[in-house]
């Protein structure tokens, strides 16, 4: 019995599928599956596995063709494109996550990096559906809408370079100091700390920054900083 599905994903993300199987499953997470063992079909793993090698050929083939910059900058340029935030909001873009199937804990758990991870996979699943179903063409034709579309920004706003960098980079020619980083505080247990991370310049506390690490938490505090000091 075929799977129901609201149809508009397929207007969402602007491919009009042959068989409709492979776009369902493409949103269908492992923890759906845990309480529906009865669900016929199974989770977007393999199609998030096929959709990574495809996103990142793709990719790569564009950067090679139209760039001949050295292979350390365009392999910067492919990671800002292909990450997993870059990823999750492009699929939010899309508003894919309302077509997701997950569990009801996962369906709570929204704004949070997991939720990130999922979407990102998600796209990456969606990308290997229409693979499968159309082919390289359009896969193509895809990712150049809405993945290598975000180049011209990431290349305005030097986005290739980490957030610690960058902040050091403009604290440095603008304040002449090199900026530092002091763990305010930490919360909860050993294997599911949440460390808070303040970014300085000198003395002045610019901006915070939580993660589940302190290099996470500093770079979140520089993010939050490059914000505060509107040095974009």
């Amino acid at each position: 019995m075929p799977v129901r599905i609201k149809e508009p994903i397929e207007k969402a993300i602007g491919v009009t599928f042959k068989n409709k199987d492979l776009i369902r499953q493409a949103v269908v997470h492992r923890s759906y599956l845990n309480e529906h063992p009865d669900f016929p079909l199974g989770h977007n793993e393999r199609l998030e596995f096929l959709g990574d090698a495809v996103l990142e050929l793709i990719v790569t083939e564009y950067l090679y063709e139209k760039y001949e910059n050295p292979e350390g900058e365009l392999t910067n340029w492919r990671a800002a494109l292909v990450n997993a935030d870059m990823l999750s909001s492009i699929c939010s873009e899309m508003e894919v996550e309302e077509y997701l199937f997950l569990s009801k804990g996962e369906a709570k758990d929204k704004n949070t990096k997991a939720r990130r991870y999922i979407l990102a996979n998600a796209f990456e699943a969606i990308i290997g559906a229409i693979y499968l179903d159309q082919g390289w063409d359009k896969s193509k034709e895809f990712i150049h809408t809405h993945v290598l579309c975000k180049l011209p920004h990431i290349l305005e706003h030097r986005l290739y370079i980490d957030p610690k960098s960058r902040f050091q980079e403009a604290s440095q020619e603008r304040a002449g100091i090199t900026p530092s980083y002091k763990v305010l505080s930490e919360e909860g247990p050993d294997h599911e700390k949440i460390f808070d991370v303040g970014v300085y310049i000198g003395k002045e506390l610019v901006a915070t920054g939580k993660g589940m690490s302190k290099q996470e938490a500093q770079v979140a505090a520089a993010e939050k900083g490059l914000e505060v000091k509107d040095w974009k």
